[in-house]
């Protein structure tokens, strides 16, 4: 019985058991399996492995894209690229190999998000420094739009929250929310911005999709900015996670 399945520390607000099962069901599948695997450290994959013999693909999030890096015998361009995994794949001979599927899915939901073309000199501020931020960037610089990092302990060149000043906001028309921030069943959270300083020319992409209107989507819509939310790349993220595991199996 092929299995897949999602790791990740907390996975209680997720959709991809979901996405999966309907998606196997819809292919005629039925024997296919998507579980969710809880882990409190990395360190308990091999376990999960050795448990788990029929594993044919594994999703990868919060906070393991980083972490489970040394655990894979190859990676792919694409996560070389971004410097993070959410993707592995099961090779036939037991090679597991790590991909990235976040930034194309964020490319092409943004893609929808904008104007097209791109308008002429937007800036982005993208908001975390984990591997969904990674992912960002490297989509970021793919539509040829310049961003700073921000975080709360940024490394090298990047922004701290305290130095988003409403200039800055202005400045910066497409800000995009790549932390856990609003997460359910934490909905009342949102990174903290100068949000009195957006306007109806700002762009909003935030990569939580659950709940379907994040708290920092909600102050980007009461300033009459443009919103969305993180379904369409899970979508996207999704469908090509699905094209590396069937074209193996």
């Amino acid at each position: 019985m092929p299995e897949f399945g999602l790791l990740g520390r907390s996975l209680k607000h997720s959709f991809s058991q979901t996405y999966f099962s309907q998606k196997f069901h819809s292919l005629g599948l039925p024997d296919h399996r998507y579980e969710l695997f809880e882990l409190a450290d990395m360190h308990e994959l091999p376990a999960l492995l050795a448990a788990r013999p029929e594993l044919r693909g594994l999703n990868v999030t919060i906070p393991y894209k980083e972490q489970i890096w040394p655990f894979l015998n190859e990676v792919a361009p694409s996560a070389a690229r971004v410097g993070a995994v959410n993707v592995v794949e099961f090779r036939a001979d037991g090679r597991l190999v790590g991909h990235n599927t976040d930034y194309v899915g964020f490319r092409d939901s943004l893609r929808a998000l904008l104007p097209a073309p791109v308008p002429a000199g937007l800036r982005a501020l993208v908001l975390g420094s984990g591997g969904a931020a990674k992912a960002v960037e490297v989509a970021l610089r793919e539509l040829g739009i310049g961003a700073w990092t921000v975080s709360r302990n940024p490394l090298g060149a990047g922004l701290t929250y305290d130095e988003l000043s409403p200039r800055l906001i202005h400045d910066h028309q497409l800000i995009i929310n790549a932390t856990p921030l609003g997460t359910f069943p934490d909905v009342s959270s949102c990174p903290p911005l100068p949000y009195e300083a957006l306007t109806p020319q700002h762009y909003l992409h935030d990569l939580v999709y659950n709940p379907a209107e994040t708290e920092f989507m909600r102050r980007g819509l009461a300033a009459g900015a443009q919103v969305k939310n993180g379904f369409d790349m899970l979508c996207r993220q999704a469908e090509a996670a699905w094209d590396i595991w069937h074209q193996e199996s």
